[in-house]
């Protein structure tokens, strides 16, 4: 497997997967017409730079953190570009869950019972969900919640599981602040690991404090981020394909 060496003596990381062939095969399988026409969009070229990439950061709020007992109950996601984020074509939707809320996660994003109870089942705006994502890489702040999530929700919904490229903004970091010596240090020592949640992330980079839990708010700042990490550890001409997974 290729090993691509970002720049600011970083460690070196491993190319992901060959999602150009993967998103083939998936199209090639595909039952669900709205399933097959996104992957009939395609997936840039791996030795894409990012300079030339066109990106969607996506931000989930759910019923709970388990993609098998709970739902999605907002989503918001925003097209960019490593020079612009496209603040008016961003997009939020509140979504009417299959399962119930949970009053930890009313608490965690705010959005209540009377919120939900005229709002949509997902199933009636995942086209447009869809369509928006289709032909971009996908950007997360942690992949086992945005990934998993959609890909239940669609299932329930189409029986067919969705699958695409991401790139997980939490994974940068943890290349950086998750090495196994820092976690031996840190446990030796007795003190906390730095953080890798996407406020403190972002303050590394100097970027501007968001008032978290917002999908909209979280889906610009997950954006900002990847411009700030690109900017900082990698370089315009990394290919796409040492970041995606």
């Amino acid at each position: 497997m290729l090993i691509l060496e970002p720049k600011n003596g970083a460690k070196d990381f491993k190319a992901g997967p060959d999602w150009s062939t993967l998103n083939e095969r998936l199209k090639q399988k595909a039952k669900v017409p709205l399933l097959k026409r996104f992957y009939e969009a395609g997936v840039v070229n791996g030795e894409t730079p990012v300079s030339d990439v066109e990106f969607v950061a996506l931000d989930l709020e759910t019923t709970g953190l388990d993609p098998s007992k709970n739902d999605i109950v907002s989503i918001g996601l925003v097209p960019f570009t490593l020079n612009r984020i496209h603040c008016r074509e961003a997009k939020h939707w509140i979504v009417k869950p299959r399962k119930p809320l949970e009053d930890d996660s009313v608490v965690f994003h705010g959005i209540t019972h009377s919120d939900v109870s005229d709002a949509p089942d997902l199933r009636r705006i995942l086209e447009e969900v869809l369509a928006s994502l289709e032909g971009k890489i996908v950007v997360v702040h942690y992949r086992r919640i945005e990934r998993d999530f959609i890909e239940a929700a669609v299932k329930s919904r189409l029986g067919e599981t969705l699958l695409f490229p991401v790139v997980d903004t939490l994974e940068i970091e943890s290349w950086y602040y998750r090495k196994p010596s820092q976690k031996f240090w840190s446990c030796l020592l007795k003190k906390p690991l730095t953080s890798i949640r996407l406020a403190d992330s972002r303050r590394r980079y100097n970027l501007p404090f968001y008032q978290g839990h917002n999908a909209l708010t979280d889906a610009i700042a997950t954006a900002e981020l990847l411009q700030a990490q690109i900017a900082h550890r990698f370089g315009r001409d990394y290919p796409i394909k040492a970041l995606w997974r």
